[in-house]
């Protein structure tokens, strides 16, 4: 699990955006390079997604989903701070 996250607007906060992408990439034992192609985007993209740099947008986050044949929130959730 990522434990860096950047922060998406919700309800007009910033709350950390997570994701469990490399974990997922590791269970179907691909490389970054390679998820990119999957998905449409660069491995660099791949790379800052992992690392929290950056926020996917909706219509990545579902082609990554699809890769796994998996829901968005299997890979990637946020969490309100009280």
């Amino acid at each position: 699990m990522t434990k860096k996250a950047f922060n998406i607007m919700h309800g007009g906060d910033y709350v950390p955006l997570y994701n469990r992408l490399k974990e997922y990439r590791a269970r179907i034992g691909v490389n970054q390079q390679e998820m990119g192609r999957l998905s449409g985007v660069s491995r660099q993209t791949i790379s800052q997604i992992e690392r929290g740099d950056y926020s996917p947008s909706v219509t990545l986050a579902l082609k990554i989903a699809k890769v796994f044949e998996v829901q968005v929130e299997d890979i990637f959730w946020y969490e309100e701070e009280d």
